[in-house]
């Protein structure tokens, strides 16, 4: 990136945050800070109106707007593949949101890039198996989800739990996180007097209550994941691969924590106390199944066909 552009670049960074830190930038074009300082006097004496403030970082004084700037076709394309994932990963609120930033985006492309972002549509698709939802989930509340995390506003939910009992809790949440498949909420519980995690395409009804809590009482989400990795301590960690012409017929067990589509084969990733049950259970899928890891799986898996083996080959002599 030549300087002008770096410069135009760091214009628009200062714009997308109260205040920016030099190191950001520094880490964003991936230059010294030297170089960070001398860019932005260069702003100041083009007679962009930067303020300062030691310890913080800079900021640009209220009132004033770079013009609207126009998307390289590498930005665009980001956007379209970035919309793909959001139309699969996210809740009906989210995709809302940003079909109406993506067409806002889109109008001030130029005729070339619209063209180019029409033709690549139709290369890129992002395939993901479902999970088994029930109808009568509403999917939809991701948008105030994230709303009560920045206010910090207590939460009135109805929640499916893994029993199929729907239960009444008002919640504190921390942070919300996408893993096994799905968007988790995760929250201090006021009913159970612990922090949960909450599956949020089983919330059945989500309504603000008006009331705030203290978060400094909290863990924040980075410290929930850190302690529910370190709660796993003592779990093996298992990596199976699934063709994905046996793939739909499979059905999770407790320990599934991820899932990659390979293409023709789907990756999944698991934590487990048990390797004898985890091989039992991809046992059924014979050679459909491929074991990446740990080489015990594979030993127990052989040692399983073994027996069978021998089971009925003496039920077979006479």
């Amino acid at each position: 990136m030549n300087r002008i552009d770096r410069l135009t670049a760091i214009l628009i960074q200062l714009q997308t945050k109260r205040v920016v830190k030099a190191e950001e930038i520094a880490r964003r074009f991936e230059i010294s800070l030297r170089t960070v300082y001398r860019d932005v006097k260069s702003l100041m004496e083009a007679g962009v109106p930067i303020g300062s403030e030691a310890g913080k970082g800079y900021f640009i004084v209220d009132g004033f707007h770079l013009p609207p700037v126009m998307f390289t076709q590498e930005e665009a394309s980001a956007m379209l593949m970035a919309g793909k994932l959001v139309e699969k990963m996210t809740d009906r609120s989210v995709r809302n949101s940003f079909e109406s930033a993506l067409h806002k985006i889109k109008s001030v492309l130029k005729d070339s890039e619209k063209d180019h972002l029409e033709s690549l549509e139709a290369y890129v698709q992002v395939f993901q198996f479902p999970h088994q939802q029930q109808e009568s989930f509403p999917n939809h509340f991701l948008t105030d989800i994230q709303k009560a995390l920045v206010q910090r506003e207590v939460l009135s939910i109805e929640y499916f739990s893994n029993q199929n009992q729907l239960t009444t809790r008002e919640v504190e949440p921390i942070g919300i996180s996408y893993y096994s498949a799905g968007w988790h909420l995760i929250a201090w519980c006021r009913l159970r007097q612990d922090y949960r995690d909450f599956r949020a395409d089983r919330i059945q009804s989500l309504a603000n209550t008006g009331k705030t809590f203290d978060h400094r009482n909290l863990l924040t989400l980075q410290e929930y994941m850190k302690s529910l990795v370190e709660s796993h301590y003592g779990l093996q960690k298992a990596v199976v691969i699934f063709d994905k012409a046996i793939f739909k017929y499979r059905r999770y067990v407790y320990g599934f924590i991820a899932e990659v589509d390979l293409g023709d084969k789907v990756q999944m990733t698991f934590l487990v106390d048990n390797l004898q049950s985890l091989g039992r259970w991809l046992l059924a899928y014979g050679s459909g199944v491929e074991v990446v890891e740990p080489d015990e799986l594979k030993t127990i898996l052989v040692e399983l066909v073994d027996r069978l083996q021998q089971h009925y080959l003496s039920k077979s002599v006479v």
